[in-house]
């Protein structure tokens, strides 16, 4: 049973196995990331209801790209359909949507509708929903140091470089509200392994694995994992 006085305040989630899922039920891969879309909407609330403060999900990776054309379309125009159905929901549940990555050169259709969800849920006090889209760890910790360099050179740095400026240096840094490294981060699907997700802000958070698949991946699974981390020992390095 879930202890709510001890709560991960980030949790973090791989989600992955929406492909397996299509061939399992013989169907295409994009009715296998609409399934999965549909389990994403569904863990949002979720994470709202248990007084989470923050949900980072790994949505598109700067190596998804080298997917197929049909299917990189296709999971954009799924995004479209999640932000126009479900903003009206997420504004009423108080949650504040933000991104890590580049989203500015993902297809304009949905960076305008991802801007107005942005716009229209900026100054909500709820769960902060974190959607990593055209994001990849190696790409982000590169582009903050290159940030650093540049801000040193330029004279607006003078002391220690330290990890807590390469921290807000990051997208989940000063662009994003500081946001406290996840507790626990989840990846559906059986898989073992981050794939480039929050390398960095991962240091010493909690890993649940699943074999779910993650659009069989529903809020009692969520809840699941949630109790299999609260009964981890965290000792951050320190010993007991």
């Amino acid at each position: 049973m879930i202890d709510y006085e001890r709560m991960p305040v980030h949790v973090g989630i791989i989600m992955d196995g929406n492909g397996r899922w299509a061939k399992q039920h013989n169907v295409p891969r994009l009715v296998g990331h609409n399934a999965g879309m549909e389990a994403m909407k569904e863990i949002v609330r979720r994470a709202s209801d248990l007084g989470i403060k923050y949900l980072t999900v790994y949505a598109f990776s700067t190596e998804n790209w080298k997917r197929s054309e049909e299917e990189v379309s296709g999971i954009f125009k799924l995004l479209v359909k999640f932000v126009r159905l479900d903003l009206d929901e997420l504004n009423e549940k108080n949650v504040k949507v933000m991104t890590l990555g580049d989203y500015s050169v993902i297809p304009d259709a949905a960076r305008k509708s991802l801007e107005k969800t942005l716009e229209t849920t900026r100054d909500n006090t709820g769960l902060q929903f974190n959607i990593a889209l055209n994001y990849g760890s190696r790409d982000e910790i590169t582009k903050a140091v290159n940030a650093i360099v540049k801000d040193v050179q330029e004279g607006k740095i003078d002391g220690e470089i330290t990890e807590e400026l390469i921290s807000r240096y990051l997208f989940t840094g000063d662009a994003c509200g500081n946001i406290p490294d996840p507790d626990v981060i989840i990846r559906t699907s059986g898989e073992e392994r981050l794939s480039n997700f929050l390398l960095w802000q991962s240091a010493y958070s909690e890993f649940v694995f699943t074999d779910v698949l993650w659009p069989d991946f529903s809020p009692e699974v969520f809840e699941q994992t949630i109790e299999e981390y609260q009964k981890r020992d965290r000792r951050f390095g320190g010993r007991k």
